[in-house]
């Protein structure tokens, strides 16, 4: 494993630590470049979680990925499209460094957690989205959608709507906006579901009172009636912020644990990847 932190000259202000899995000499040339995960771990855009950073990425790595996680802008700075921007930056100079890093650059997967999977998720349906270009061009970094859009998300107890059942406090923080205006409820995702957008894993708990599992039941309702492939798993008790269900992170549940291996499962089989 090679690893290293890297930002972007035009979205100084955040960084990604790369987890690459090690060439082993002719392995390279039989296999080729292999798929890669960024991550983004949850925290409400008031923080980044640490529960959901490193000991997701190793899971991936396990499998056969290579790992990225994103430590975004959060607070006043998340403002503005600021998180989305970071990581579009991040997803294109993955991209862009594809060759030396040896990664597929059309087997680049986001996974996101709580918050986190909002801004997984808004990258995989905004990444068009008027008002998100025009904040790129104000910060004078634009990209194309060939650049940013994913090619699969993994989507864990994901914030995702601007409604009822929204969790408050993580759009209001990255929107900026009053609970129920027009800018507020721009940040739904639910809305922007439509035949591009990429295919999706997600998992929820039935009994997570702080970001309700309509959110998860919601988007892949949308994702169902654009023609979406999509997983949805949803368990039956478990409190928000699982992250990967292990004593290493407070949370062990080998029951809803058994979401990582399907993630996986599922990841391999959209990515016609076989580690």
């Amino acid at each position: 494993m090679k690893c290293f932190e890297f930002t972007t000259k035009e979205m100084p202000g955040y960084h990604v630590q790369a987890y690459l899995q090690t060439d082993i000499g002719e392995e390279v040339d039989q296999r080729g470049a292999l798929p890669g995960v960024i991550i983004c771990p949850g925290g409400g855009y008031d923080m980044v979680s640490v529960r959901e950073a490193e000991p997701v990425a190793k899971m991936y790595l396990a499998a056969g990925y290579h790992a990225f996680v994103l430590y975004y802008s959060v607070k006043k700075a998340a403002r503005e499209f600021r998180p989305l921007l970071e990581l579009a930056s991040a997803m294109a100079h993955i991209r862009e460094n594809a060759k030396e890093w040896n990664v597929d650059r059309g087997k680049i997967a986001v996974c996101g957690f709580s918050a986190g999977g909002h801004l997984a998720a808004s990258l995989g349906t905004m990444y068009r989205d008027g008002a998100f270009q025009a904040a790129q061009k104000k910060l004078h970094a634009e990209f194309s959608a060939e650049e940013i859009r994913p090619d699969a998300m993994i989507l864990g107890y994901p914030v995702i709507t601007a409604d009822e059942y929204a969790n408050v406090g993580s759009i209001t923080t990255v929107s900026g906006a009053d609970p129920g205006s027009e800018l507020y409820r721009q940040f739904g995702l639910d809305q922007y579901v439509d035949g591009s957008t990429p295919p999706a894993f997600l998992w929820h708990t039935s009994t997570d009172v702080c970001v309700p599992v309509e959110n998860s039941l919601k988007f892949a309702a949308a994702m169902a009636a654009a023609k979406v492939p999509f997983e949805l798993h949803v368990f039956p008790t478990g409190d928000h912020g699982m992250s990967v269900c292990t004593a290493e992170v407070a949370t062990a549940d080998s029951y809803n644990g058994r979401w990582v291996e399907w993630s996986i499962r599922w990841l391999n089989r959209t990515f016609s990847f076989q580690n």
